[in-house]
């Protein structure tokens, strides 16, 4: 899975999450995500940005990126999402890799 891929699909199932629970919660009588009212200021204190939107909060993401180069193998960048594997599967490769991190942050208004 490429970083476009995971992010992308990351965002879009953390809406269908809410959006689900608020749905559940709602037969409850509860409320997921609720409308907050507090100042501008408050909010931002406790981490939640102010948009036309209402309130968003920073989602996080600490990626591990791996790039194989090798005979055999395909080139490329992906997202590490996987138990590492160690045994001998009867074939050899030549092949390097190496790990980069990369953190960043992404706002989102979830629905209300």
């Amino acid at each position: 899975m490429d970083l476009r891929e995971f992010v992308s699909e990351t965002l879009t199932q953390i809406v269908e999450g809410v959006k689900n629970a608020q749905n559940k919660a709602k037969e409850s009588g509860a409320t997921v995500n609720p409308r907050l009212m507090i100042s501008v200021e408050l909010a931002a204190k406790q981490g939640f940005l102010s948009t036309e939107h209402g309130h968003a909060q920073f989602v996080q993401f600490d990626v591990a990126l791996t790039v194989t180069e090798g005979t055999g193998t395909k080139g490329g960048i992906g997202v590490f999402a996987g138990a590492i594997n160690l045994g001998s599967s009867g074939q050899s490769h030549d092949e390097s890799s190496s790990v980069s991190r990369v953190k960043f942050c992404v706002p989102l208004s979830l629905p209300t």
